[in-house]
């Protein structure tokens, strides 16, 4: 039986966030459902996975707060539960940029999936990948910038060394699901910039919608559980997870002598101590041992 997953979001001033983190929190773990939301008084953010039942019943309760009627979500099916426990947390930005002044109400334009080729095909568009630099190295749009930032904490400061070549310009962003890009863009227009758009539902929508033959879309698109990468169509990608770093490591690199199941990848092996390896090690065969008898490890529970 596939497993339903459900990427989403929502801007709405949540007074209450802790209220309604514990209501959802309760209804989620009465339906079985796993993976991780995030509250703060600028809205929700989060990936839920369960039964098709289960996550409609988290998403019919989140839509009934005030201001996330409208919520954002992509749907999309895993052959096996992503998530290991359910997370569900107050924080002070649902994706953190640092900036808790930051007027969300002036956010940039949504453009659909449908209409995002004509919009970054026009020579006059400055295109921006929003997203961390180890999810851009799975793949991006042709012709992307890449901040090569480690945070989307960074990007403020990425766009403050880089102003003189984006003001003025017309700009696109996106990023995963929607989220990062929505919020750049409303950093972006508190900076000056006027003429500024962002990919409705993220690259999970484009990739969902636009046909591989027609797409602008190169690689794969890592996502934060356990399928690492998704392909056109939605379909599984070909990355793993290492262990060590938590980094996607591409099948070529998993073909290379630094790389070493559950224990490390060629970007973290040398990092990586003898006591750190053993651990890692034995851990990564207490897990095979626990998924053998059907069973999660001992230090996945829900939190």
């Amino acid at each position: 039986m596939s497993v339903t997953v459900a990427t989403l979001y929502g801007f709405a001033a949540l007074p209450d966030a802790a209220g309604y983190a514990e209501m959802l929190g309760k209804l989620a773990r009465a339906n079985g459902i796993r993976g991780t939301l995030l509250l703060a008084k600028e809205g929700i953010n989060g990936t839920i996975a369960g039964s098709a039942t289960g996550v409609a019943a988290v998403i019919d309760a989140i839509r009934t707060i005030s201001g996330l009627d409208n919520l954002e979500i992509k749907y999309s099916d895993a052959a096996t539960m992503p998530f290991y426990r359910l997370k569900v947390r107050v924080k002070p930005e649902i994706v953190t940029m640092g900036l808790l002044d930051l007027d969300l109400d002036t956010r940039g334009i949504a453009v659909a999936a449908a209409d995002w080729n004509a919009l970054v095909d026009d020579p006059d568009t400055i295109l921006i990948d929003t997203r961390n630099d180890y999810e851009v190295a799975v793949g991006s749009f042709t012709g992307a910038i890449n901040p090569q930032t480690p945070s989307f904490r960074d990007f403020p400061a990425w766009f403050d060394a880089n102003r003189a070549e984006i003001s003025g310009k017309k700009v696109a962003m996106f990023c995963t699901g929607g989220i990062r890009c929505e919020k750049a863009t409303a950093f972006l227009k508190a900076q000056g910039i006027a003429d500024v758009f962002h990919l409705r539902g993220g690259i999970l929508k484009y990739l969902e919608v636009v046909p591989a033959h027609d797409s602008r879309w190169r690689g794969e698109c890592f996502v934060f559980d356990e399928r690492v990468s998704l392909g056109h169509g939605l379909q599984p990608g070909t990355h793993a997870l290492c262990r060590g770093c938590r980094n996607p490591v591409s099948a070529a690199d998993r073909k290379l002598p630094a790389y070493v199941d559950g224990v490390a990848c060629p970007a973290c092996a040398a990092t990586r101590n003898t006591a750190q390896r053993a651990g890692a090690a034995e851990r990564h065969r207490q897990e095979a041992l626990a998924a053998e008898r059907g069973a999660l490890h001992i230090g996945y529970t829900d939190g």
